[in-house]
């Protein structure tokens, strides 16, 4: 049998054509970087084992890890808004809101809707959000408006076994965030070898607009959020001036409540 006879050719998807289009144009247009870091999941894992069941029956959704990394980078966002701003000409057009990209797969490949006011959510709104985003993007009800205007994207290539990448930017944004599997690993904690759930944590961005020490301190912040969900949940991002015995309580109280909280 001749080669070509075993060759075949099919016309591309506009959505395919779309999407090669944008991200070749992402390559050519930024100065794009890689940083990454790594994440102990330990505590959020913990967290959600715990309050996992009573987060369903209140909301009626399930509590997953993406809705704490977009609490999570709302909040470095807010602390490092170039990330969450844009180049247009000789300007910066800095967005004082973040509407949220997120990555879900369909039928056709990858889909990028957004999640409108994230800075407004808690984590049931964004769970059930990225839910309905998720059965929509299944079932090929995604509208075009919908992937429309983010400020920031989050990518999870861990659900398909990825351990690390270096994303590529979706244009007209100047940052994405990727996460990847979590696999137990050695980890040093203080004098002995713990296997902890770690995950690398990748951060591309637009080095145009984002400097790396701004890009290394905002995905620094985001593994620290992660690493200490009471800060996501108390809404602040330090918790060094919490040295009274009754505040301590407090945050105890809070972390080891029985009730779901957003």
């Amino acid at each position: 049998m001749c080669i070509r006879d075993r060759v075949r050719r099919v016309p591309m998807s506009r959505l395919r054509q779309t999407a090669s289009k944008r991200l070749k144009e992402s390559q050519n247009t930024y100065a794009m970087l890689t940083t990454f870091n790594e994440c102990d999941m330990s505590e959020l894992t913990k967290l959600r084992k715990k309050l996992g069941d009573d987060f369903f029956k209140t909301h009626n959704s399930r509590l997953g890890f993406m809705s704490a990394f977009v609490r999570a980078s709302v909040m470095s966002l807010q602390k490092f808004p170039a990330i969450n701003a844009v180049i247009d000409g000789k300007e910066i057009v800095f967005h004082d809101y973040v509407d949220m990209s997120i990555a879900v797969s369909g039928p056709k490949g990858l889909l990028v809707p957004v999640l409108r006011n994230c800075d407004s959510l808690g984590f049931a709104e964004v769970e059930k959000a990225i839910s309905d985003l998720g059965a929509r993007a299944k079932a090929e009800k995604i509208a075009l408006e919908e992937m429309v205007g983010g400020t920031f994207t989050i990518t999870n290539g861990g659900v398909f076994g990825s351990m690390l990448s270096t994303p590529i930017i979706n244009i007209p944004q100047s940052a994405i965030l990727g996460l990847h599997s979590i696999k137990n690993r050695p980890v040093c904690i203080g004098n002995k070898i713990e296997a902890r759930p770690m995950m690398y944590l990748a951060l591309s961005y637009d080095h145009r607009l984002v400097d790396g020490r701004e890009a290394v301190l905002f995905l620094k912040n985001v593994k620290e959020l992660i690493e200490d969900p009471r800060k996501i949940l108390l809404d602040i991002q330090q918790i060094s001036f919490f040295h009274h015995t009754t505040q301590l309580n407090l945050i105890c109280l809070l972390y080891t409540s029985p009730s779901p909280r957003d």
